[in-house]
């Protein structure tokens, strides 16, 4: 009788029901199992997941579900991202609140993340934007206040005036803001900062010890604080060219041995000297307005035009009094860092170099190849910024850059002016304090009161929640705060008098950087259950995008210090491992009139190089573009929920891990999830074939005899599926499943004529494959197990431990020598004893060849070795 297949939509819903009946997956904190916390990137609420989460929480999934069956209290939950721009801009375009339309979103992607068949602890569940959650982060930050690590300070910022709000760097897009597409100004603005470069030095050592990290993440992370040993340097100024009571400026720099090639001085277009000069100046005013209107990234200045205005204030050299240079205002120099001025030095650097073309300043190569010709060596168009020999640098010729370095700080130390050294060694990092002010409604109130007499004085806690007002309105830019008839209106906590509170909300980035330990207990009252935090952290598996490589992390990692020199927690690192996914790609369609269409609106036809798309609505053919990241804007997405109604989440699951390793981008095409959907069939049809022979078997397995055939590959299986797992080879794993599949077809198909020896290894054989399965396809997994007569739930069940006598081959591969070199191979049984080793090898052709049928005058066999013949 034929098998009837696998029927998803009826079973996958039934298996889900079944667990959170069971309240399989909610992890109580005081279970004495070793703990192991997984945990993915927590997504934003845009509406509706897509393949992409998928693919991310399938693989903690898969990990969570292992941990489980190997006997670990597995803390798996999830949460939602919720503040931010997004919502008000539905609100503003939708008119509806964000509230509102945030909430809609985590329901409808609820439902879609249950569908997968997640193994999550739902019950500690909770949104960002929840009061309770924003409760807690409230007092985290009157916390951090308390302990010096809260400030509050003019900064320059990025400043859109037609949305009115700052704007982080990458919202700045060729100099416009990404949403309204006005000109981006730079102004400065009272802003709220987290002091994290009080752990500058900190947070770069200590990725050292996160060996379970990417690498390349290490990296980024070492280059975004940016530690540089350098030497501040004091410039006199030129009397009679200075501003009046200006004596000196001082520069920073990496690289003092290349001193004799500067050319000219550069200064940031806020520096108080800029400012100064330009007071009895229009047209260094007006350009130092033009600079304003440059993003404050380092990449918005790399690619702008390198500008500079000649302030007509000179500067004299430290090693020659006589040699004096000019003082520009650059367009490229910015006042956070360093001291916001740099000598430039055009043979030394690309950019110094543009410039000094540019302005027709001069270029003096003072660093040459080793071996490069002094006298005709030269810089033109392409700087020389590697190491070598000094040239042109009066006393340092012929120095290599690190005694150059050495002999500029030791000398220009002991010179003074004004009675202090002119130069100081000094360690800088390129890490700044991170700025938490924004101007709009859906964050989170920063909990500070301004008082005309008192100042900014904190909420007392037990004023807080500062919650957010509902009765809001987005008919105009702004922050609707700022105008809410009596929501900024109260008491000074301090003096009593009227007072207002702040308006700017926190960066979302706030939000996401200490949400790991809220998971950890989620309802206490204090921000963490010291103890919860303590058992729990650091997580022990962390999956997410290689885009929060630098800001989230970084963030995350300040703020467990924080918290700990607070007393929420005593914690070093909050990720222990770390792991970054590729992207789900898909090919682009776009019709002849500029439209993109979506996968569903395309027929394709054809193979090879006749492959074609059509547009299903109108029969005409379109443009079938490069793999890209999914995206709306493009189309290219394909919905889990379309996947799941036509194969199951299964599918959707197994072709997410199977087709390319998890570290690299994996393309979704039908084809892939097609042939996914096959195997399910299959290893549906082996399991339901077998049932009859072996639902009333004991499982055992057989070490000897013809079912050796079964339990061996199973056994084998076993073991290389749970390693691979345990090192996110989650392709490798599914590729062995595959494997053991294969392996276990011909055995299994004479199962209803088998003696009880073989049934009873067909049974453990069948519930090793379903126990493979079960972190990858547990519905599946699931109805497998029913349909042998299994009664408890394999997400409940133990991992099984494999037969270390099994995953021996009997057969061993021996390399045979002759007089001490390599002639061939033998195989053999591998307890095989001496004597037969011996009659085997000389019992080989090549052998038998090279002795010309003469007895050896020695046989050597290392066991399990090697054998050396000696003629």
């Amino acid at each position: 009788m034929a098998t009837e297949r696998y029927n998803p939509r009826a079973s996958e819903p039934r298996w889900q029901k079944a667990w959170e009946e069971a309240r399989l997956f909610e992890t109580p904190n005081d279970d004495g199992r070793p703990t192991y916390y997984v945990l993915e990137m927590f997504p934003y609420p845009s509406g509706r997941i897509h393949i992409g989460h998928t693919r991310n929480y399938t693989m903690g999934d898969v990990v969570a579900r292992y941990k489980r069956a190997k006997g670990f209290n597995v803390l798996h939950p999830m949460g939602w991202d919720a503040f931010g721009m997004p919502a008000e801009n539905a609100a503003m375009q939708n008119k509806v609140h964000p509230k509102e339309w945030t909430y809609q979103n985590i329901a409808a992607m609820r439902a879609g993340l249950k569908m997968m068949g997640l193994s999550l602890d739902w019950s500690r569940e909770f949104a960002t934007c929840d009061v309770d959650y924003y409760h807690r982060q409230q007092m985290l930050f009157l916390d951090f206040h308390e302990k010096g690590l809260v400030t509050r300070k003019t900064s320059k910022v990025n400043w859109d005036p037609v949305d009115q709000t700052v704007l982080a760097n990458e919202q700045v897009i060729d100099g416009r803001g990404w949403r309204s597409g006005a000109e981006v100004e730079s102004r400065e603005l009272a802003q709220w900062f987290f002091k994290i470069t009080d752990y500058s030095e900190d947070l770069l050592k200590a990725l050292d010890g996160l060996d379970e990290w990417p690498e390349k993440v290490r990296l980024m992370q070492r280059n975004w604080i940016g530690r540089s040993e350098g030497l501040s340097i004091r410039w006199a100024l030129v009397e009679e060219t200075a501003p009046e009571s200006v004596r000196e400026l001082e520069t920073y720099t990496t690289r003092p041995d290349t001193i004799f090639g500067a050319s000219f001085m550069a200064i940031a277009a806020d520096h108080p000297l800029a400012k100064k000069a330009a007071e009895g100046n229009p047209e260094l005013a007006a350009f130092i307005e033009e600079c304003r209107r440059i993003g404050t990234s380092a990449a918005a200045l790399e690619t702008a035009e390198k500008k500079g205005f000649d302030t007509d204030i000179k500067v004299r050299h430290p090693f020659d009094p006589e040699w004096t240079l000019s003082v520009y205002v650059a367009n490229f120099v910015l006042m956070e860092y360093g001291t916001g001025a740099i000598f430039g030095c055009p043979s030394g650097d690309q950019r110094d170099l543009d410039f000094a073309n540019k302005y027709g300043l001069p270029v003096i190569p003072v660093v040459m190849p080793e071996g490069a010709d002094a006298a005709t060596f030269q810089i033109t168009e392409e700087s020389y910024s590697d190491d070598g020999v000094m040239l042109n640098s009066r006393f340092l010729d012929g120095m290599t850059n690190d005694a150059a370095f050495k002999e500029v700080a030791k000398r220009l130390e002991k010179e003074t002016l004004d009675g202090r050294p002119v130069a100081e060694r000094k360690v800088n990092f390129r890490l700044r304090d991170w700025g938490v002010s924004r101007q709009r409604y859906w964050g989170c109130p920063i909990p500070m009161i301004h008082c005309e007499a008192c100042g900014v004085v904190p909420v007392p806690k037990e004023d807080l929640p500062v919650q957010l007002p509902d009765d809001i309105d987005f008919d105009r830019p702004g922050n609707p705060l700022d105008r809410h008839p009596s929501w900024r209106h109260v008491k000074c906590p301090e003096c009593g008098a009227d007072a207002r509170r702040e308006t700017d909300t926190m960066d979302t980035f706030v939000d996401s950087s200490w949400y790991f330990a809220r998971f950890t207990s989620p309802h206490a009252d204090a921000p963490t259950d010291r103890e919860a935090a303590n058992r729990w952290l650091p997580v022990d598996q962390y999956i997410g995008g290689i885009e929060h490589a630098i800001l989230h992390l970084l963030y995350s990692r300040f703020f467990v210090r924080a918290m700990r020199a607070a007393g929420h927690l005593d914690l070093d690192e909050p990720f222990k491992g770390l792991f970054t996914q590729g992207m789900v790609v898909h090919e682009t369609y776009r019709a002849a009139d500029g439209r993109w269409l979506a996968p569903v609106e395309v027929r394709l036809e054809g193979t090879g190089e006749e492959r074609r798309a059509i547009e299903i609505a109108t029969g005409e053919e379109v443009t079938i573009g490069s793999l890209e990241k999914m995206s709306k804007s493009k189309k290219n997405t394909v919905s889990p929920e379309e996947i799941t109604e036509s194969f199951g989440a299964d599918t959707a699951r197994w072709f997410m891990l199977s087709d390319s390793p998890p570290d690299r981008d994996v393309e979704w095409t039908d084809e892939g999830a097609a042939g996914a959907h096959r195997f399910v069939q299959r290893v549906w049809r082996l399991v339901a074939e077998a049932a009859p022979a072996v639902t009333d078997a004991s499982p055992r397995a057989a070490k000897s005899g013809e079912a050796v055939a079964i339990s061996k590959p199973a056994h084998k299986a076993l073991k290389v599926v749970g390693e691979d797992i345990e090192r996110l080879a989650f392709n490798r794993a599914i590729a062995r499943v595959h494997e053991l599949v294969n392996e276990l077809q011909a055995p299994f198909s004479g199962l209803d004529k088998a003696d009880g020896s073989a049934r009873a290894a067909a049974r453990e054989a069948v519930e090793i494959l379903i126990h493979l399965v079960a972190p990858f396809m547990p519905h599946l997994a699931e109805e497998c197990w029913a349909r042998i007569g299994g009664h408890s739930l394999v997400a409940a069940g133990a991992w099984p431990d494999y037969d270390a006598d099994l995953i021996v081959d009997n057969d061993i591969v021996l390399p045979v020598q002759i007089n001490g070199k390599k002639r061939g191979d033998l195989t053999i049984a591998r307890d095989a004893d001496q004597a037969a080793v011996e009659k085997a090898v000389l019992g080989l052709d090549f052998v038998q060849k090279a002795l010309n049928g003469a007895p050896p005058r020695k046989v050597i066999v290392v066991p399990q070795r090697i054998v050396n013949v000696v003629a």
